[in-house]
């Protein structure tokens, strides 16, 4: 049964690398009842590393490659391809083998059969060309982008799925659009996607607890239905 049966109204959230944050991620998802999808590098699982944002540093800490399935249970794991290169630089072949090796990879670790993706890189990350080598020639049956857009209008093109807003990192915007959401009444069914990366929330004091008041802006309403990636666009 497709959650469209009983619901005009899905929220979905997406955080990409697969860094150790992530779990401190899954535990105040699992505290509002909401679900997400994690995209990892299966090839850059355990590294270990630095970023650093207007002058604040964050650790960049993959998880261990033996730690995933327990560590996203309830959620979904999806492909990022197997070292996060920018897919519309690349040949063919290396387009095919970055995401294809990498969804059986994670399959292995996590014990399903992993369909989803998010690309990698920001910037232009996507293009015409690799949509169609991923959609022809791997598993994986949804791609997501890093463009923003304002409309919840379910989309025709799940390999180049647009998300509405990068989590904390598009500040009042993130709010604005979780009140429309909510308060909408719509006659067809409509998604708030959010996506980002757990280690930002490292970036600013405050940034965890603005996350969180999305959280409890979106949770708990009995006209949502709430699902992971695969489960609000495969569905």
């Amino acid at each position: 049964m497709s959650w469209k049966d009983k619901y005009l109204k899905a929220v979905t959230f997406s955080y990409d690398d697969g860094v150790t944050q992530d779990i401190r991620m899954i535990e105040l998802l699992n505290k509002y009842g909401l679900k997400a999808t994690f995209n990892l590098n299966s090839e850059l699982l355990g590294k270990r590393g630095m970023l650093t944002y207007q002058g604040v540093r964050a650790s960049h800490y993959k998880v261990a490659p033996e730690d995933v399935k327990e560590i996203y249970v309830g959620h979904e794991v999806a492909v990022h391809t197997l070292t996060h290169p920018r897919l519309p630089d690349l040949d063919d072949a290396e387009v095919i083998r970055q995401v294809e090796t990498d969804r059986q990879n994670l399959s292995a670790l996590v014990g399903y059969e992993v369909i989803g993706m998010a690309y990698p890189c920001g910037g232009v990350n996507n293009d015409d060309r690799v949509a169609a080598l991923i959609r022809e020639n791997t598993g994986v049956k949804y791609a997501r982008t890093i463009k923003s857009i304002d409309s919840f209008d379910l989309q025709d093109n799940l390999y180049r799925f647009n998300p509405n807003v990068h989590d904390v990192f598009e500040g009042d915007r993130l709010m604005e659009l979780g009140r429309r959401f909510v308060e909408s009444n719509p006659d067809k069914p409509q998604i708030l996607y959010v996506w980002g990366h757990s280690y930002e929330m490292d970036f600013k004091e405050d940034n965890w607890a603005r996350l969180e008041e999305l959280f409890k802006l979106v949770a708990n309403r009995d006209d949502v239905f709430y699902g992971t990636n695969k489960e609000v666009l495969l569905d």
